[in-house]
């Protein structure tokens, strides 16, 4: 595989449990190791199951990639690829493929050794939940389109372990307008004996369905994804299908007289829900407007870290404009030096816009620095949340004077006990860090 000018790799499908120190065991040992990151939650900060490691040389990034990659950490096989700075990598679509019907058993690996004979891979990945259990699909995202095309040709119709698997471009959906277009529904609310092959019957009556996956939520609810080979067949099995009753005949015959039960979500109880599936961005946004509700906050803000040292609020503004409506834009200023001091505030009119300039933003690199951008907490939540994670039997977090600091002087406590730590403590110094992942 071509490498890249940098010398930084994604890993991906990490165990909760992985350090940032056992990743530099095993990653020195390849070759010096610049510096090394695990994304956390910023709230709890437990690990969000991938990293960035970063290398003095692109040389030695490239061993790495090749001998550590699918490697096992913690129990867990390790997915390793080339970090992609550039967002428009990722996200045209462009030598993207699509692998659905697959063996339970292919794991990335087994995914990996099959379509790289076709080109260089960017991304390969096994859609599965968080034990492992594959979802019977997943995605291959080759260098260039030709072997993407090659990849179809020769394996669509392919045994593979087991199944026949079926092997097409990967559709990016249109975040921008044409909501009322779409193959991918969402399906819920059905008994609980239903399989893939009720649901892909059921649905086949509407048109030809291209993949079903069904999953399990941590109540042990079934839910599930139908994908339609043409959207009018998707949009005539919503209008069809949606609010079905799919009661037995016993509980219709229990039910008669009673009022209609509505469940937690306020969907009629013994009705088929039938939707068209909601992209990540908007399932977010949805979420955050849900929770914002009744909040007396104008917008919605974000903080935004690692921003270089000239950067102005009209500058801040210009790079989140293009999200939405900016209802402003503070980059933090020193004082005495009349520099920004690296970190801001960008405050947007809805939650969907603030969702979608974290999805864009976070990590892009602007004038050489990758952005960190997340939601802004409150001071009082931030500093009860690192109290929470940092206190230690016998040392305080400053009360009225401070004592003996961690240096050996004192330090001031109350409000100026907690200046200088950052909303996401420990994540400084990891600069030249990019994004990777999937179109």
């Amino acid at each position: 595989m071509s490498a890249p000018q940098f010398a930084s790799l994604y890993v991906g499908d990490l165990h909760p449990d992985v350090t940032e120190a056992m990743l530099y065991e095993i990653f020195n040992s390849v070759g010096p190791v610049a510096s090394i990151r695990v994304c956390r939650d910023s709230i709890n900060r437990k690990s969000l199951g991938y990293g960035y490691v970063n290398f003095h040389s692109v040389a030695d990034a490239e061993r790495a990639l090749d001998t550590l990659n699918y490697s096992s950490i913690r129990g867990r096989s390790c997915r390793i690829m080339w970090s992609q700075r550039d967002p428009t990598l990722r996200k045209t679509g462009a030598g993207n493929i699509y692998v659905n019907n697959l063996d339970k058993n292919i794991d990335n690996k087994a995914l990996y050794d099959t379509f790289s004979l076709f080109g260089n891979i960017l991304s390969c990945k096994v859609a599965a939940d968080p034990t492992g259990k594959s979802y019977g699909y997943g995605f291959v995202h080759y260098e260039n389109e030709d072997s993407a095309k090659q990849a179809i040709d020769r394996v669509n119709g392919m045994m593979i372990g087991e199944k026949q698997v079926n092997v097409c471009q990967f559709q990016k959906r249109d975040k921008e307008g044409k909501k009322d277009v779409f193959t991918n529904l969402y399906v819920k609310c059905f008994p609980q004996d239903w399989d893939e092959e009720k649901l892909k019957s059921l649905f086949g009556e509407c048109g030809e369905v291209r993949a079903v996956a069904l999953r399990e939520d941590d109540k042990g609810r079934k839910y599930g994804f139908v994908d339609f080979v043409k959207p009018e067949d998707a949009k005539a099995s919503v209008e069809k299908l949606h609010l079905m009753d799919v009661r037995t005949e016993e509980e219709k015959r229990n039910d008669e007289g009673k009022e209609e039960q509505l469940g937690p979500d306020e969907h009629p109880a013994g009705k088929l829900y039938v939707q068209r599936a909601l992209t990540k961005a908007e399932r977010q946004a949805e979420w955050q407007s849900k929770n914002s509700a009744g909040k007396s906050a104008v917008g919605i803000n974000l903080y935004v870290k690692n921003l270089d040292e000239g950067t102005e609020d009209a500058d801040l503004k210009e790079l989140f404009e293009p999200f939405g409506t900016v209802t402003s834009a503070k980059a933090n200023k020193d004082p005495a030096t009349d520099k920004c001091k690296g970190f801001g505030f960008v405050s947007f009119t809805t939650a969907e816009e603030a969702a979608r300039a974290v999805t864009e933003m976070h990590l892009k690199v602007i004038k050489g620095k990758p952005l960190y951008v997340g939601l802004a907490e409150k001071r009082e939540v931030r500093a009860e949340r690192l109290r929470q994670r940092y206190a230690t039997p016998g040392v305080a977090f400053g009360d009225g004077k401070g004592g003996k600091g961690f240096k050996g002087k004192g330090g001031k406590g109350g409000k100026d006990g907690m200046r200088g730590m950052s909303p996401m403590m420990g994540m400084g110094g990891m600069g030249g860090m990019g994004m990777g992942g999937m179109g």
